[in-house]
């Protein structure tokens, strides 16, 4: 909740009070939408396909080797007794970010579309 209170507020900020209502208004359906969303990705069993293709593809161009070797860069430079798993989520987590190959992001994000348009009753 605070969060998107949080987040309501930064979106709202400096707008008239009948466009900050709509605003959050908006961003409540999305929020509702994202969850539908899911919900189906879930109950048709295809969130667990698109995260094995995920998996595989990462695998496949080497996104895993690269991460797991940067991570133990990260501990190399600030020691083992010095880094906490929280710690290297936060180091690794851009640079994993920006690793990702554009064609894996394409082929989940056409997958997804074709999923939507399957289901276009959400």
């Amino acid at each position: 909740m605070c969060v998107c209170v949080c987040l309501g507020a930064r979106a709202t900020e400096g707008l008239s009070p009948g466009s900050q209502e709509s605003v959050v208004s908006k961003m409540n359906k999305d929020a509702q939408m994202r969850a539908a969303i899911n919900q189906k990705l879930i109950e048709t069993g295809e969130r667990e396909r698109l995260k094995e293709l995920l998996r595989a593809k990462l695998i496949e161009c080497g996104w895993k080797d690269q991460l797991k070797a940067h991570c133990k860069e990260v501990i190399k430079e600030k020691g083992l007794e010095h880094v906490t798993v929280d710690d290297l989520v936060a180091e690794i987590t851009p640079k994993g970010r920006a690793l990702v190959p554009d064609s894996v992001k394409k082929e989940l994000l056409q997958r997804i579309r074709t999923f939507l348009a399957q289901h276009a009753s959400l």
